[in-house]
């Protein structure tokens, strides 16, 4: 009896074993330091990670209303790296991700970078995305709102350039766990451009960045915003988690206190960093491939998340005269042409012109 009893037992620690060595492979390619990053600050415990995992899993019987589109392991680990391994805040993550989808179904139409609207956004630089990342490890991403040529591109497709652009980097372990950080530059954003911001776009946003998507914003960083930025920041602070506005930080024209942040050879020139200026057509060329074309022909058909991160960067054709666009407005101010198409029925602005 003795010896069945050991026998049992150490079959169950076996089973135990090949159970964790399985789960583990989950963690493949992260660095002993992210490792123990992610145990420390997300609670993050190889042991328990099917255990978590799955518990997440088991709540979606509880909204037949959304439709779980995905839900594999790797997937649903994301949402509990998002939050910190709570698995009723996982679920509801999980839960919002795929209902923002749901209600904003013409925004996931034709969701890749060959889609007329999203390619033109990330031509023009929607988002820029640094290769070096900071000294946190967090990824860089970079906005200069005067790029936004009204009428060429509408606030959503620029939405949805930012979201696809974030689904790829998400793909990244490392980035699940060490996060991101946004600059916005709003040097030469107009007023004009500033009234079309209207309530309803900017809480499209709100809802698709803060409250629907798995990723860990460590900092929000406004550089040389006018006055009526700050005006549109008051309006819709109350839309925002405490939790996020903590992370939003107003420099003006101080660079000193953005470098406080974020040192200074993490950054391109533009923000007073030791980088060469940005090129904003890195990333596009990251997501269209080597068809990626200067003069916004495209011939590159079909994106793969899956592919995307082993496109091998080529830091001295990104920094080449030959190839730079540099991050300056494309519109003067006050030569926009006209509305943008389904954004402006029924809203008003938040900031009304005379």
């Amino acid at each position: 009896m003795g010896s069945l009893r050991s026998l049992i037992r150490h079959q169950k620690l076996s089973l135990g074993k090949r159970a964790f060595v399985k789960m583990t492979h989950l963690q493949a390619g992260l660095g002993p330091e992210t490792i123990e990053k992610a145990r420390l600050e997300l609670n993050e415990n190889p042991e328990t990670l099917h255990q978590d995992i799955q518990q997440v899993r088991d709540m979606i019987i509880t909204r037949p209303d959304i439709g779980f589109l995905r839900t594999d392991d790797a997937f649903i680990l994301r949402f509990l790296r998002a939050r910190k391994f709570n698995q009723t805040e996982a679920f509801r993550l999980l839960a919002q991700y795929f209902q923002y989808r749901q209600l904003n179904l013409d925004m996931f139409k034709n969701f890749k970078a060959d889609d007329p609207g999203i390619k033109r956004a990330l031509m023009d630089g929607f988002p820029g995305v640094l290769e070096n990342r900071d000294h946190y490890g967090r990824k860089i991403l970079l906005l200069f709102a005067a790029n936004w040529d009204q009428s060429r591109n509408s606030f959503v497709d620029i939405l949805r350039a930012i979201l696809l652009s974030l689904e790829v980097l998400i793909e990244d372990q490392e980035l699940q766990i060490n996060g991101f950080i946004l600059i916005i530059d709003w040097s030469n954003f107009s007023f004009k451009q500033a009234s079309k911001l209207t309530p309803s776009i900017l809480r499209l946003a709100i809802e698709g960045l803060q409250d629907s998507f798995p990723a860990r914003f460590g900092g929000v960083h406004f550089v040389n915003q006018p006055w009526y930025i700050h005006a549109l920041y008051t309006i819709i602070k109350p839309f925002l988690k405490d939790k996020t506005r903590k992370r939003i930080f107003l420099h003006g024209n101080n660079l000193n206190s953005l470098h406080q942040l974020i040192h200074p050879e993490c950054l391109p020139s533009e923000f007073g960093g030791t980088l060469p200026p940005y090129d904003m057509g890195t990333w596009a060329r990251t997501l269209l491939g080597p068809d990626y074309n200067d003069e916004n022909e495209y011939t590159h058909t079909s994106y793969n998340a899956m592919h995307v991160k082993h496109v091998p960067a080529n830091p001295e054709r990104d920094c080449s005269p030959k190839h730079m666009k540099r991050s300056q407005s494309v519109v003067e101010p006050g030569t926009l042409k006209h509305e943008e198409r389904g954004e402006n029925d029924n809203t008003q602005p938040l900031l009304a012109l005379d």
